[in-house]
């Protein structure tokens, strides 16, 4: 009996795995079309000013998570699956207590800055709460993905980025009122104060001892030392994404940000669905792989991945292409449609980002972090002088193929270096 029921036991695994997936892939996409709605209903409801305002005040947002984490979670995703349950909760602790002083030290330093650069009192009090709320509900998030638990984690995703931007596309058109930055900051928060209790609440239940161990310092330090290295490659590159958006209004005026972050939000969604379908469920296998030495297995998934997310983003393309005119035209706001030869360029460097993502993830399984931190490095200053070169000779157009050259850099970059280590059968030991 145990002999034929074995196959059914592991059919039912596979049923239960695939359903899993396909849910994954349904909230995920359900955050996805809310967050590609909403953009245009900004774009609608909202002057292209304030769309701008908006788009600044994400980039630096994002910017800031990485002052405050310190990219901390690259060395703690690895070492979670490393260890036995009763040790998960003291590097979690761990972590937190390096997070609470980086917020001390960090914080007061990058509102000064805020302030002045002309940051309005408005964005500056709404700046705080909601870079604590991402950041909490962020790690939380990885947490979730690293322990197999994407569904939940993909839950609480929709509930701190779908569910505000539903509330506020129905605000915007019901109360014309509430077609103002304020409304959506605070709709933002509220949404990140329900996802964190959502996710304190999946935490509890999930098997991690060691909460009461004290915090070893130790450990601690060893962290930072390998976290520095991909913080200051990641700082590069969200310098990039962050740079674009100054340098846009600088050649273009703050209504032109307004247009190339609308153009962003498009292609962004790409990355959303990849995350979901992909990524979240090949990353943390590749990791188990490569840990066990089981290499033809993590080769595998690689191609996996790479195929997924290249069809993946041709079919995205050809959508996007096909239907974002007749967005454009609902909109109704010359503005945007007079940019649209931003998007080509925009669509690009997503794809490129996207596909880039594929060897990213194969190198940092197998603990190759170098390629990875120095095409980051090399792509802040390949954009910035790409980008001023472009400049003088189509300022409309030099930050997006700025953006297209750097990630296709960092793109080619990662998949030599993984193609040369896979071929020559290096492995992490080997290199030490």
């Amino acid at each position: 009996m145990k002999i034929e029921s074995a196959p059914l036991l592991q059919g039912n695994e596979h049923l239960v795995a695939g359903a899993a997936r396909l849910l994954n892939i349904v909230l995920r996409f359900g955050t996805l079309l809310t967050r590609f709605l909403f953009v245009f209903f900004l774009a609608k409801y909202v002057d292209p000013t304030s769309v701008g305002h908006y788009g600044l005040f994400t980039a630096t947002l994002i910017y800031g998570l990485y002052l405050v984490g310190l990219d901390f979670y690259v060395f703690v995703s690895r070492e979670l699956l490393t260890v036995s349950e009763d040790q998960r909760g003291a590097m979690l602790k761990g972590q937190m207590a390096l997070c609470g002083l980086l917020y001390l030290i960090v914080l007061p330093a990058l509102v000064l800055v805020l302030t002045r650069a002309g940051w309005s009192v408005s964005l500056l009090c709404w700046f705080v709460p909601i870079l604590a709320l991402e950041h909490f509900n962020q790690e939380v998030s990885r947490l979730l993905i690293v322990l197999s638990d994407q569904v939940t984690a993909s839950i609480t995703l929709f509930v701190r980025q779908g569910s505000w931007a539903i509330a506020a596309v129905a605000l915007m058109i019901g109360y014309p009122e509430s077609r103002n930055l304020n409304v959506i900051m605070a709709l933002w928060t509220c949404s990140g104060l329900a996802a964190g209790a959502l996710g304190i609440w999946r935490v509890k239940q999930l098997p991690i001892g060691g909460w009461s161990m004290p915090i070893d310092w130790r450990w601690v330090r060893k962290g930072i030392s390998v976290s520095a290295a991909f913080l200051v490659s990641t700082l590069a590159l969200r310098g990039i994404q962050t740079a674009d958006r100054y340098w846009m209004e600088g050649l273009g005026g703050i209504e032109a940000v307004g247009a190339y972050v609308l153009f962003l939000g498009v292609a962004g969604t790409l990355m959303v669905f990849l995350d979901a379908g992909v990524f979240s469920f090949s990353y943390p296998a590749l990791i188990s792989h490569s840990h066990k030495r089981e290499y033809d297995l993590a080769r595998k998934t690689v191609r996996q991945m790479f195929f997924q997310t290249l069809a993946i983003s041709i079919a995205f393309g050809f959508v996007s292409w096909t239907l974002l005119p007749y967005l454009l035209h609902w909109v109704g706001k010359a503005v945007y449609q007079d940019a649209f030869d931003l998007y080509p360029w925009v669509l690009v460097a997503s794809i490129a980002n996207a596909v880039g993502m594929v060897p990213h993830y194969a190198l940092y399984a197998r603990g190759f972090d170098k390629p990875i931190i120095y095409s980051h490095i090399a792509a802040l200053p390949v954009f910035l002088i790409s980008t001023w070169c472009f400049s003088k000779s189509h300022a409309e157009l030099a930050v997006p193929i700025g953006m297209t050259v750097s990630f296709t850099q960092i793109m080619v970059w990662k998949a030599l270096a993984y193609c040369w280590l896979d071929r020559n059968h290096i492995t992490p030991k080997s290199t030490a």
